[in-house]
């Protein structure tokens, strides 16, 4: 008896030791959306809320919001590697030179993203292809995972994008907060061969470096490595990946597409070191651009000017020619 007794309260501990990972793991990985959800719960935190456009270039955000829910787009759908249906939107340009997919980040909208960029990309010659991230706008699925499984929609996104490119059109793939961090990632994989360039904005390095930053300057929570085992633990059993399959590292080693690094100096949501340790770590050619008073994804409303000539230069930059690079996929 004293041994069984033992064995259940040894479970009971485990089980109580573990259930401590829940509620993160729900506010952080669960993407169902509705009352009560980490989605809900997500948007009554402090950080997100001030690190978002609207605080201080709201005029600007919703004309641009506006702009891209005006369009007529034509919608296009695609099962995920795991069974997810994955919708997204392309704009078409009068005259294109190059075809745009467009990441947004973490709970969030490409409409919402790229408000400020999407109308200036589509005058300048861009078809432009709106994704919607699984859990996010028409998008199916329960669970947001910092890039492991969205890295492989991505990959497949653009291998459709790629085969309707009758015109042979150069191809980048655009990514913004947890949406960048998905592009380096599948830039780890074999990227169709007119890939020609990444753009990303604010994006972190990992998933566990960025739930340390969180737990670090949200919470104040500064030894959390049995949390995260927990959390881990969670997002095995529950939404079917490893935290350690969300990091840019292995893929910018191997990664020959150039790459162009933006980060708001000022933003407390993903913190300017990621894009660093990004830019250090890529094997590829490229640039970072801080930018001074840019907060997360505010880059390109705290400087304008800069942001939109550094992605122009991006786009007609020599250094993107299979002249100089022949082995550029």
């Amino acid at each position: 008896m004293k041994k069984k007794g033992f064995i259940i309260s040894a479970l009971a501990a485990g089980g109580v030791f573990i259930s401590f990972g829940y509620p993160f793991f729900r506010l952080l990985v669960d993407g169902k959306k509705g009352n009560g959800s980490g989605s809900s719960r997500w948007k009554r935190l402090e950080h997100p809320r001030k690190n978002h456009p609207r605080n201080g270039y709201e005029n600007k955000y919703e004309e641009g919001r506006a702009w891209c829910m005006a369009q007529a787009m034509e919608d296009r759908f695609l099962t995920s590697r795991d069974g997810i249906r994955l919708h997204a939107l392309w704009l078409r340009a009068e005259e294109p030179e190059r075809i745009v997919l467009l990441s947004h980040g973490y709970r969030g909208s490409s409409f919402g993203d790229f408000a400020n960029m999407a109308k200036f990309l589509h005058e300048n010659g861009c078809d432009l292809l709106f994704v919607d991230q699984r859990c996010c706008g028409e998008s199916g699925g329960r669970y947001i995972t910092f890039g492991a499984k969205e890295q492989w929609d991505i990959l497949d996104w653009t291998y459709m994008l790629a085969s309707e490119n009758d015109a042979d059109l150069p191809i980048y793939l655009y990514g913004e907060s947890m949406g960048a961090a998905a592009v380096l990632m599948a830039a780890g994989h074999d990227l169709p061969a007119r890939v020609r360039g990444l753009i990303c904005d604010c994006g972190f390095s990992s998933m566990k470096q960025q739930l340390r930053d969180i737990a670090a300057e949200w919470f104040h929570l500064d030894h959390i490595g049995l949390l995260l085992l927990r959390v881990d633990l969670f997002c095995r059993i529950l939404a079917d990946f490893r935290m350690s399959d969300s990091d840019t590292a292995k893929a910018l080693s191997v990664n020959r597409v150039p790459v162009l690094f933006f980060h708001g100096k000022e933003d407390t949501f993903v913190s300017v070191k990621n894009s660093v340790r990004n830019h250090e770590a890529c094997a590829a050619p490229n640039e970072l651009v801080i930018i001074d008073k840019a907060r997360h994804l505010c880059s390109a409303y705290a400087d304008e000017g800069l942001y939109r000539k550094k992605v122009l230069e991006f786009f007609s930059d020599s250094i993107l020619s299979n002249t100089l690079f022949p082995d550029v996929r």
